[in-house]
């Protein structure tokens, strides 16, 4: 038995709901502060979604990559599945070079009615992402702005949020209404809240990062939204959420204490039973260190430079994409690559002749943008990057479907969180990979930083604590 100890004071409970921002719940219809972030190509899928959704938590579907007719369906899915209930989403990413494509996906989001919507990658607010925003805008007895979709913003940086936390600028909304996609009413209402009701801050996260610490981020984005309540007088603040590098409950309840008012995961909801990609996939991911992740050229913003954050162990994606880009930067046309340097190419990374690739290549943009085809013809350059992104596209394809013989070129977006998770669950129930439900995912992590953040209190009210007061192991949790 334990020794007699007096009694020197109580601590209420803390449950995982009082987490993070009250007004959170109430607005998404949700029970805990937490989001399933949208993993492209449709890893965040439907069913995936819809779990999150039946245990009162946000998800997104991760619309990123995947044609239209395929959004399509999985929203006609998610419609049925979960019609009249607010706690779902799904992705809007920017397609700087197909802007055509974006708009037509924000017709589907629109049409659809999706009550929450994610949008990421965007600069600034595009006339897409205002239609998602502004449509449906109404103004309710007492005089408050009334919204029928809900619009998250994924930045990293704070010259990006700034316009996220501001009204749709008014040029875009003149354009909207004179091209009748907008209502006179909808464009009064849309001067006075916000492009987005939550910015999610992205921090050194799988896919798409900027690689830096939420620690250094959240507190100047808590200030720029405060920033923008006073200049715009808005009746509620914008909320903030953090994201990447939330790999186990110590990291949840850091951000929740830095200020957040949700958290999003993403890399390690890949390894969920629910999570549409391969097993081979999932068990890469499942064998993740800390330290085994890298930076890689993004297939979607390739010419611009743009990396994403891929798994390093177990694959070659990594390098081969890096020397893809070193090629692009050297030469100004396929036909300047050196004869040897093709001929590797074509054996160790295509896996066929270059002008196949580009037959395939045209057969593809044909149909997709042909206005890609018509700038190829007369930019050599343009004409290499297409050739040169078939590999980088195709190697998540293939991670996704689990190509036999192409592991070894698998791209799997991951960040460092992915090693913490391992780490964290090794040993426990969540260390098999069948009772790795995304609900069971969630759960643990709330109910972990929970318990982390009781244990600080108890801390900071001069209670000394053994280590293993701050440690919590993931069980079934209901």
């Amino acid at each position: 038995m334990e020794p007699d100890c007096a009694v020197i004071g109580t601590v209420p409970a803390l449950y995982p709901e009082w987490l993070g921002d009250r007004s959170f719940g109430e607005a998404h219809g949700v029970r805990f502060p937490y989001v399933a972030g949208e993993m492209a190509s449709g890893i965040a899928g439907t069913r995936l979604v819809a779990a999150m959704a039946q245990a009162e938590m946000l998800a997104f579907l991760g619309a990123a990559g995947l044609e239209l007719p395929a959004l399509e369906r999985a929203l006609h899915d998610l419609a049925a599945a979960l019609g009249g209930r607010p706690n779902w989403g799904v992705n809007l990413i920017h397609t700087p070079f197909e802007p055509a494509r974006e708009e037509q996906a924000a017709d589907l989001l629109i049409r659809y009615r999706v009550p929450r919507i994610s949008v990421s990658a965007f600069a600034e607010p595009t006339s897409a992402v205002v239609r998602c925003a502004a449509t449906g805008l109404r103004e309710d007895r007492a005089g408050r702005v009334v919204r029928r979709t809900a619009v998250f913003a994924k930045v990293s940086r704070l010259e990006v949020a700034e316009p996220f936390m501001a009204p749709a600028p008014e040029q875009l909304l003149r354009l909207l209404l004179e091209r009748g996609e907008l209502t006179p009413e909808e464009v009064r209402l849309a001067a006075r809240v916000p492009v987005a009701t939550d910015v999610t801050v992205e921090a050194d996260s799988g896919g798409h990062t900027d690689n830096r610490p939420l620690l250094a981020l959240l507190p100047s984005f808590l200030a720029l939204r405060d920033d923008a309540r006073r200049t715009f007088g808005y009746a509620a603040p914008v909320r903030v959420g953090a994201a990447g590098g939330l790999g186990d409950p110590a990291s949840v309840a850091a951000a929740f204490a830095l200020g957040a008012g949700y958290v999003l995961t993403g890399s390690v909801n890949q390894m969920a039973v629910e999570a549409d990609t391969s097993d081979e996939a999932k068990a890469l991911i499942a064998g993740a260190d800390l330290a085994d992740v890298a930076m890689a050229p993004a297939a979607d913003m390739f010419e611009l430079g743009m990396n994403v954050q891929v798994l390093r162990r177990g694959t070659l994606f990594a390098p081969r994409a890096g020397r893809l880009r070193e090629i692009y930067r050297r030469h100004g046309c396929l036909e300047e690559i050196p004869e040897e340097e093709r001929t590797a190419l074509e054996r160790d990374v295509f896996q066929a002749p270059l002008d196949e690739i580009w037959t395939s290549t045209q057969e593809y943009w044909r149909h997709r943008d042909p206005a890609q085809l018509d700038r190829a013809a007369t930019d050599p350059k343009h004409r290499m990057a297409l050739v040169l992104r078939w590999y980088l596209s195709h190697a998540s394809r293939w991670a996704v479907s689990g190509q036999a013989g192409r592991r070894a070129d698998y791209q799997v977006w991951c960040g460092p969180a992915a090693g913490a998770f391992n780490r964290w669950t090794a040993g426990s129930f969540l260390a098999d990979p069948g009772s790795r439900t995304v609900v069971q995912i969630a759960r643990n992590l709330l109910e972990g930083a929970a318990v982390v953040t009781r244990a600080h209190q108890l801390r900071t009210f001069g209670v000394p604590l053994p280590p293993h007061a701050f440690v919590f192991r993931p069980r079934p949790l209901l």
